[in-house]
């Protein structure tokens, strides 16, 4: 096994830049190979002896994925991301294969990017655009409402949510919160209030995903929650795909209950994001639907996609790597809970 080998998955070219170039000018001295493809059982053997493998959102690291990765001696698995809802986190510690994570690379990219997609949705830029390079001027569908004065509903207070409320206070947005983990100091410090997921569906006109994805809130935007919210509510998400149920979503936009949607992740995204399918037909029935509504904006998970951040995640990985070789603690682990 070659201790200084890094395999990664499922990566771009401008991954491959920025990790080339980091790991050349810090004389970390890794050896970095790169593969295209995302990792899943069928391309498990292709870690070249390493000991360390590093994966990102879409690359599926499973029991099946994690059983092969261990016959072929790998050790750790570095994601060059915060969500590790794809690496089967018991099974890895059963095995003996660690996991570190890149746990805050930018709040603020997040939160800027959180605070566009609610701008481009409410003032409908997305669409003027396009109609005036086809020169057509009119304001007709182009209405919006002032979010001075409106209620904003935050599921998720860690890094990147508390950066997005206090550009959102600046607008002034009245702010509520919900948290598995109140932080009463935080809430009287900012000026929020945390209340229950039931209040806050019920008071929202924006809501914003800024949580994790975990076993317990799979689906947290489903019928039952939707049916809850205000007439109309935006909702913004850039936390993880499978927080929203897009058949109940797709619901609650056809009805009016839901009036508008950004989502800058999507449920059953891994066929699709990070890739140009521009000449293929795309097969996702719930994703064609999304895109055919004027209500609802769709990106490719590029909420993280800054310079900054790109920095961050290359460092904190190979910092985390250059620690698991060297013996050291592993701050940035992840363990089951």
């Amino acid at each position: 096994m070659e201790k200084n080998k890094i395999v990664f998955f499922g990566t771009h070219s401008y991954d491959r830049h920025a990790f080339t170039d980091i790991n050349e000018a810090k004389n970390y001295g890794f050896e970095l190979i790169y593969h295209r493809s995302y990792l899943d059982i069928n391309n498990a053997d292709e870690t070249h002896g390493a000991i360390a493998v590093c994966i990102f959102v879409n690359d599926r690291a499973d029991r099946a994925v994690l059983e092969k990765l261990k016959e072929n001696g790998v050790q750790l698995i570095a994601l060059r991301c915060a969500g590790f809802n794809n690496v089967d986190l018991h099974a890895a510690k059963e095995l003996g294969i660690r996991v570190v994570r890149v746990p805050a690379y930018s709040p603020h990219a997040i939160a800027e990017y959180v605070v566009a997609l609610i701008l481009t949705l409410n003032r409908k830029t997305h669409r003027a655009y396009t109609r005036t390079r086809e020169g057509n001027f009119a304001l007709h569908g182009l209405m919006g409402f002032d979010l001075y004065g409106r209620t904003a509903g935050i599921i998720g207070t860690g890094k990147i949510a508390r950066v997005l409320i206090g550009i959102l206070q600046g607008f002034g947005i009245k702010v509520i919160a919900y948290d598995v983990f109140e932080d009463k100091e935080y809430e009287k410090a900012s000026g929020i209030k945390y209340v229950s997921l039931d209040e806050l569906y019920a008071q929202s006109d924006i809501i914003s995903l800024n949580c994790p994805l975990t076993a317990d809130n799979r689906h947290l935007i489903n019928k039952e929650s939707i049916d809850k919210m205000k007439k109309g509510v935006m909702i913004i998400n850039t936390g993880r795909g499978p927080l929203i149920d897009t058949k109940d979503l797709l619901a609650g936009l056809m009805s009016g209950q839901v009036g508008s949607a950004a989502l800058d992740v999507y449920e059953e995204e891994h066929d699709y994001f990070y890739q140009d399918r521009s000449d293929h037909i795309i097969t996702d029935d719930n994703l064609i639907r999304l895109m055919s509504l004027n209500n609802v904006l769709i990106t490719s998970h590029q909420a993280f996609f800054t310079t900054e951040a790109m920095d961050n995640i290359v460092n904190t990985t190979l910092q985390n790597a250059q620690a698991f070789f060297a013996g050291n603690e592993l701050v940035n682990e992840v363990k089951p809970q």
